[in-house]
């Protein structure tokens, strides 16, 4: 996985606001809460590419 400090460090692509580290049952990623993108982990690569992200509601937003 990431180490916290990397996490810390990483800023959204697109607003520049802060991300923070979201895990489930196998996989991970990077959420923007300002933008409801999440960015996907890959073998503990962040991928920050906006075609790579995908869109969440708020219902998620509040899960993590």
């Amino acid at each position: 996985m990431i180490d916290t400090r990397l996490v810390e460090l990483l800023v959204c692509p697109i607003c520049k606001g802060p991300l923070r580290m979201r895990r489930e049952e196998g996989s991970a990623e990077l959420v923007c809460p300002a933008d409801r993108l999440a960015f996907p982990v890959r073998d503990g690569i962040p991928v920050m590419l906006e075609g790579e992200a995908r869109q969440f509601d708020d219902a998620q937003a509040r899960g993590s």
